[in-house]
């Protein structure tokens, strides 16, 4: 559900206890994790983490006004989610995220970059941080452009 939320800490306010606790506690381990560069801001109606516009002036490319999207926490509709950009972009993200996630023992219901889940008892937080963590904004803009270049010469 999109939020018409100006900050975080609004965002937060407006959602019942038990939303707002697991959400609370997945961010808690995203800010302990989130290199040097990223900000957090709302974005899209949800919490964001990007690189903004100070550090990577062109945005995003759909819409260059918005900074450039890496990672996001929501409340939705039925379930929490959360986003992470390099698992839908990036191959070899995705490969190691998913062999971390099963070793251990805890259900993955994911989408392209979505993670979603009802508890939050149901992720392995400690590979989110890891996730988090592993890619620096630095390269994070990297594998941006150089996925721009690809998409650009196969049209």
């Amino acid at each position: 559900m999109t939020s018409k939320a100006k900050t975080v800490a609004e965002y937060l306010a407006e959602l019942p206890e038990d939303r707002r606790a697991a959400i609370k506690e997945v961010r808690k381990v995203i800010l302990a994790n989130l290199p040097k560069g990223f900000e957090e801001g709302m974005n899209y109606g949800q919490i964001g983490y990007y690189v903004p516009h100070s550090i990577y002036p062109k945005g995003y490319h759909c819409n260059p006004k918005l900074p450039l999207g890496f990672a996001g926490l929501a409340s939705q509709k039925t379930y929490m989610s959360f986003y992470l950009m390099t698992l839908y972009g990036s191959p070899k993200h995705l490969d190691w995220f998913e062999k971390e996630y099963a070793k251990t023992g805890k259900k993955l219901d994911m989408g392209k970059a979505c993670i979603r889940f009802k508890k939050v008892e149901n992720l392995a937080l400690e590979v989110i941080g890891k996730a988090i963590a592993r890619v620096s904004c630095k390269d994070y803009i990297a594998e941006v452009e150089a996925s721009r270049k690809r998409n650009r010469s196969e049209t």
